[in-house]
C-alpha cells in the first residue's frame, strides 16, 4: 500500500496524460500558451497503463482519474482506458476534461470501461466563457456534456471555479442549471497553481462567498462529515435534496488529513500532493528495465515522504514551479 508517517493511504491515483491543453484559462496559463514537455519525455501508453498496474495490482489503488491539460488531446486514450478497465482489480475509472472533443468521444470512452466525467465550465454567458479562457467554445462544451450524460458517463460532475468581476456572481444560475440538467457541480476555490504566478489569496472567491450566493436562492443543509470521507469536496443537500451541490475550498477549508491521494505527471514523476515542491522520478526507472517490484517501491518512498499538508497556510508558501497543466488537476 502506500502509506505516508501521518497514516494516510492513498488509493485514488490522478494520472495526467498530457500538459497540452487548448484553452488558455486566465487561471492557469498565459494567452500564448506554455512550453509544452517533448514527446520523448511524455510516457508512452504502454508506460502509462504499466505504472497504472503496478498501482492498481501491487499499491492498493482502487481509483484512477485521467487529467491533463486536456486529456482528450491524448491519441491514445481510447486504449489506455480499455486496457485499464481489464486490470484485475479492476480500478474505477474517471476523466477530468474541459469539454471539447467530448461529443465525439463519449461514447467510445464509456464502451472502453470509463465510468464517469468531470467537465469543466465557469459560466452559463458565452461571452465570459470567452474572457475566460480566451476561445470561442462555449457550446461545444455544453454539447460534451450531453454526450456524458447520453452516453451514461454518471454522475456528470461541472466544475467551477468563480473570478472576481467575471463570474462571481453567477453561482445560483449555474446551480439552478446544474439541477435542471441532472449534472452535480462542485465550486472549486481558485488555487495557486497559475503558469503566471499571479494568484492573489485576498483577490479570490471563498467557499463562503459561494454558500452566502447560493443561499440568496437555495437552502442548503451540510452533509456532514461521516458522508464526505476522504472526498476532496464538502456537499450540501439542496432544498432537501436528493439534489446536491459541493464546494471544494483547498485553500479556506483544505482537506489533506483525509487525502488518499497520488499523482503521476504526464513525463512519469510521482508528486504527493498539488502544491508539492518535490518531486520522484519514475520515468527513469522504467526506461533503465527496473522490475515493477522495484517501481513499487520507489513510489511508496515518495508517499512515505508526504508533508502533513499543503502549507498554504504558512506565510513561507511558495507556489509549485511547474503549473496544474502540467501536474495535473
Amino acid at each position: 500500500m502506500l502509506i505516508d508517517t501521518y497514516g494516510r493511504v492513498a488509493t485514488d491515483l490522478r494520472v495526467s496524460l498530457t500538459d497540452r491543453c487548448n484553452l488558455r484559462c486566465t487561471y492557469c496559463m498565459p494567452e500564448e500558451g506554455l512550453q509544452w514537455l517533448a514527446k520523448p519525455d511524455l510516457l508512452t501508453d504502454d508506460e502509462i497503463v504499466r505504472l497504472i498496474g503496478i498501482a492498481v495490482t501491487e499499491l492498493g489503488v482502487t481509483e484512477v482519474r485521467f487529467t491533463g491539460g486536456e486529456p482528450l488531446l491524448r491519441p491514445g486514450l481510447v486504449g489506455i482506458v480499455e486496457r485499464c478497465a481489464a486490470l484485475a482489480p479492476r480500478p474505477q475509472m474517471s476523466l477530468t476534461t474541459n469539454g471539447i472533443g467530448l461529443q465525439r468521444t463519449a461514447q467510445a470512452l464509456c464502451d472502453a470501461g470509463l465510468d464517469r466525467v468531470n467537465v469543466s465550465l465557469d459560466t452559463l454567458r458565452p461571452e465570459v466563457f470567452q474572457a475566460l479562457t480566451r476561445r470561442k467554445r462555449h457550446d461545444d462544451v455544453l454539447r460534451g456534456l450531453d454526450a456524458a450524460r447520453t452516453a451514461g458517463l454518471t454522475p456528470v460532475k461541472v466544475n467551477t471555479v468563480l473570478m472576481p468581476g467575471l463570474n462571481d456572481d453567477e453561482a445560483p444560475d449555474l446551480l439552478a442549471w446544474a439541477l435542471e440538467n441532472d449534472y452535480e457541480l462542485r465550486f472549486i476555490e481558485q488555487m495557486p497553481l497559475d503558469a503566471q504566478h499571479g494568484w492573489k489569496r485576498d483577490g479570490m472567491i471563498t467557499a463562503g462567498d459561494i454558500l452566502t450566493s447560493l443561499r440568496t436562492r437555495f437552502t442548503l443543509t451540510a452533509e456532514g462529515e461521516d458522508e464526505r470521507g476522504s472526498a476532496p469536496a464538502e456537499r450540501w443537500l439542496v432544498d432537501g435534496g436528493p439534489a446536491r451541490v459541493g464546494v471544494i475550498a483547498s485553500v479556506t477549508r483544505p482537506f489533506c488529513r483525509a487525502c488518499d491521494r497520488t499523482r503521476l505527471t504526464a513525463d512519469g514523476q510521482v508528486r504527493t500532493c498539488l502544491f508539492a515542491r518535490e518531486e520522484s522520478d519514475l520515468r527513469g526507472a522504467l526506461r533503465s528495465g527496473a522490475p515493477d517490484e522495484e517501481i513499487a517501491r520507489l513510489w511508496r518512498l515518495a508517499m512515505w515522504g508526504k508533508k502533513a499538508g499543503s502549507g498554504l497556510d504558512d506565510p513561507s508558501f511558495l507556489q509549485p514551479d511547474r503549473p496544474m497543466s502540467a501536474i495535473g488537476g
